[in-house]
């Protein structure tokens, strides 16, 4: 007996709902079924967070889609779908612009939705989130069986429910109940930026994240410049007992140093000129909070010894004050440095090291993140399409391979600044508004970004060899640049760094890879 199409897709997934699936295998399956079942040419589940729309699987959709993040008031199909307990399939003439335009995998020639449709999926009576179908071809689903879709949405929205009491047992067994309440309040109030990624790496930045997140232990985060280190700090933070309470940063590296000691414990009045008024320092007002302090390993060394004070004891002292002031705060420290080379070199308290230190984080750089690149750039191309007034702003099959091949040497925040100038060349490149703005390899411009030339007035540098890697081409120009920068104000880093439009920190990093250090 032959069995019916809906029942070989149904079956499955009725057999999967019992079992321990990780979140992603299960959607991805329940993707699957449906367009094994429909004529789509694309499928996608998207949980609902807040106002905003966020895919958890895609089917059929570009990979950069799992990193875009749809507020639902700047797409009207996803508002509209939202509006209707039911199905709701638009007209292929309809003029409500189509999220997905130009993300539909592999058809670069062919960018525009004809025929879409979705339905919101209910757990517990609250709206939890959308499943989405595309097809290319205008009538793909005029002959659907409504029925046997209805059905296929109450399995998934029975798949979904299975995989949110799942997570929520796996939770209620990992951290104690009070601390998941704590979390779910203030994640509702932050408004911190998200950690965005799918990777192997991720993940256990994750899950080291959920460990530490309920302790009371000093974390240093580690990593290179522009891996979202101050995200990490946010994410520990907001996880914690303590997120109810404020989680106040202070950038070591960007404050002279004879302001430091008076940012992070206050001062009194008159304790130097210009100090007109009593003020309260980090500490005091990150009390039952936090304390971010990045790029720590550009504290004086004065100034170390104070906070390790502060560290062991809980009491600090304004400056130009005898009074002593409690404060119950945790710290959480991040550098691009080598911590435990600048102990050995004398520039480092070692006793100040293995205080902040008490559990070491690092952060992966984008190169070892794999196709998270792709999660990430769609991530910043909506923000871009939303910031710029587009329709749609998608990346050629071109551009993500470029993406994917690239080392980036800045990491996520290069990835950032990079797609937003790239959007904005598109847009001058068009000439007019399109419906879909493509952004081709050309415009990324990867190859050679590092390889600027000398400002005209600094000593004329060597030509590069006539054969050899660019890589060192590039290095051996770099230290001719720092070197002469160095020259020119008496080895002083931080007027250096000024006048090669750096961050100290960033020189500091560079010189010690390019063995000036």
């Amino acid at each position: 007996m032959t069995t019916h199409p809906l029942l070989r897709a149904l079956i499955p997934l009725v057999a999967d709902l019992s079992r321990d699936l990780p979140e992603e295998e299960r959607y991805r399956r329940l993707l699957g079924a449906l367009r094994a079942l429909l004529p789509a040419d694309a499928a996608a589940l998207l949980r609902l967070d807040g106002d905003t729309l966020v895919p958890l699987a895609v089917d059929g959709l570009s990979p950069d889609t799992l990193g875009r993040r749809f507020r639902v008031s700047e797409h009207p199909r996803f508002e509209s779908l939202l509006g209707h307990r039911g199905l709701t399939r638009f007209a292929a003439d309809c003029a409500l612009p189509d999220p997905y335009d130009g993300l539909v995998e592999g058809l670069d020639g062919h960018l525009e939705v004809h025929d879409c449709l979705g339905c919101p999926l209910y757990v517990d009576e609250q709206p939890w989130g959308l499943l989405t179908l595309d097809a290319l071809d205008p009538a793909s689903f005029d002959n659907l069986n409504l029925d046997n879709l209805e059905a296929f949405a109450s399995l998934a929205a029975a798949t979904v429910r299975a995989a949110e009491r799942i997570d929520a047992l796996t939770r209620r067994a990992e951290h104690d109940e009070q601390l998941v309440e704590v979390y779910r309040e203030a994640a509702g109030q932050q408004a911190s930026r998200e950690l965005v990624g799918q990777s192997r790496e991720h993940r256990r930045l994750l899950d080291e994240i959920a460990v530490v997140a309920g302790s009371d232990l000093s974390v240093l985060i580690s990593g290179e410049t522009g891996v979202g280190k101050e995200l990490v700090a946010q994410a520990i933070h907001n996880a914690s007992p303590r997120a109810r309470k404020p989680l106040i940063s202070l950038n070591c590296a960007a404050l002279p140093d004879t302001l430091v000691e008076s940012e992070l414990f206050g001062h009194a009045r008159g304790a130097f000129s210009g100090a007109v008024s009593e003020r309260h320092g980090k500490f005091e007002l990150a009390d039952g909070g936090s304390l971010f302090l990045d790029e720590v390993g550009e504290l004086p060394l004065a100034v170390q010894a104070k906070l390790l004070r502060v560290l062991q004891s809980g009491q600090l002292q304004r400056v130009g004050s005898d009074r002593e002031h409690h404060v119950d705060v945790r710290v959480i420290a991040a550098t691009n440095r080598d911590l435990a080379e600048e102990v050995r070199a004398g520039r480092f308290r070692a006793d100040l090291y293995h205080r902040i230190s008490v559990y070491p984080l690092p952060v992966p750089p984008l190169r070892e993140r794999g196709r998270d690149v792709l999660l990430l750039a769609g991530f910043f191309l909506e923000e871009n399409r939303a910031r710029l007034g587009l329709r749609s702003l998608r990346l050629t099959s071109e551009a993500q391979a470029a993406l994917l091949g690239y080392d980036w040497p800045g990491n996520v925040r290069e990835l950032e600044h990079l797609i937003g100038r790239a959007a904005l060349k598109a847009m001058a490149a068009s000439g007019e508004r399109r419906r879909i703005l493509s952004i081709g390899a050309e415009l990324l411009d990867l190859q050679g970004r590092h390889a600027t030339a000398p400002p005209p007035d600094s000593p004329a540098s060597s030509p590069p060899p006539a054969v050899g890697d660019l890589r060192e081409a590039v290095e051996q120009f770099q230290r001719q640049q720092i070197g002469a920068a160095l020259e020119q104000h008496q080895h002083n880093w931080a007027a250096a760094a000024r006048e090669l439009g750096m961050d100290r920190a960033n020189l500091h990093r560079l010189a010690k890879r390019l063995g000036l250090r």
